[in-house]
């Protein structure tokens, strides 16, 4: 199993605590309260705020945090968040960005640095490893909701560059100037999918051993853990016995 996906399944199979998930929802509800900001406070006029409320929906957010969440923008209420990417090397050589909202600058990077060392890895320059990825969007939906023929069929129509499709689901890719109208033409056909937004999709993975790639998956859980990031990318893969060892 290789990258972003594989840490999610990991993580998805562990189960959530009632303070990871308080983490999480705290998460998302500033990504739609940012979203809203920076554009239309109307999911159907803003794209990113779509997304952000779909991601919440996924995790079974209740509906009256998103609205907060949506209300603060249009108060002008909280923080001011400043969208970074820190980008890096983790174990084995892997490549990791970092997607984060902070109010301070100066102690998240310090935190993220000292979370990398811990772990054996590197902060790096911004756009040291970014090469390593393409920024599109990706658009999920279950794997029950059409067969992977049909599902590539729809996704072509629609001006999807690539489709990928397993047993826990279809993922389909998308430049970031069509991803909106290719998510709107599934949607049309499929329904709203269970997610839809902008990922960092690496072009090659790095093959890690067992023992790097623990320390790799502890790695990204410690920056998951951080209240400011948003998301980690990496692309490494790993064995599926490892994975079966992590997800116990």
């Amino acid at each position: 199993m290789a990258g972003h996906s594989q840490f999610k399944n990991i993580m998805h199979r562990k189960g959530r605590q009632d303070a990871v998930k308080s983490k999480l929802f705290g998460k998302l509800a500033r990504e739609i309260t940012v979203s809203a900001k920076i554009g239309l406070p109307d999911p159907a006029m803003n794209p990113r705020l779509r997304a952000a409320i779909m991601a919440a929906r996924a995790e079974n957010m209740p509906k009256d945090n998103i609205e907060r969440a949506i209300k603060k923008a249009i108060g002008g209420e909280g923080e001011h968040y400043e969208q970074i990417r820190y980008e890096g090397y983790g174990p084995g050589g892997v490549a990791v960005i970092v997607e984060v909202l902070t109010d301070n600058r100066n102690r998240t990077a310090g935190e993220v640095r000292s979370t990398f060392a811990k772990s054996g890895g590197n902060l790096a320059e911004t756009g040291a490893v970014a090469f390593m990825f393409d920024h599109v969007g990706v658009i999920e939906y279950d794997a029950k909701t059409a067969s992977s023929e049909a599902m590539f069929e729809a996704a072509l129509e629609a001006g999807a560059d690539d489709v990928v499709s397993t047993a826990e689901g279809h993922e389909i890719y998308a430049g970031q100037d069509r991803f909106g109208s290719v998510a709107k033409a599934l949607e049309g056909k499929f329904g709203e999918p269970r997610k839809a937004s902008l990922v960092w999709r690496p072009h090659n993975t790095v093959a890690v051993d067992d023992q790097q790639g623990e320390k790799l998956l502890k790695l990204i859980e410690n920056l998951n853990e951080h209240d400011d990031v948003q998301n980690v990318y990496a692309n490494f893969e790993i064995s599926d016995a490892l994975v079966s060892r992590m997800s116990a």
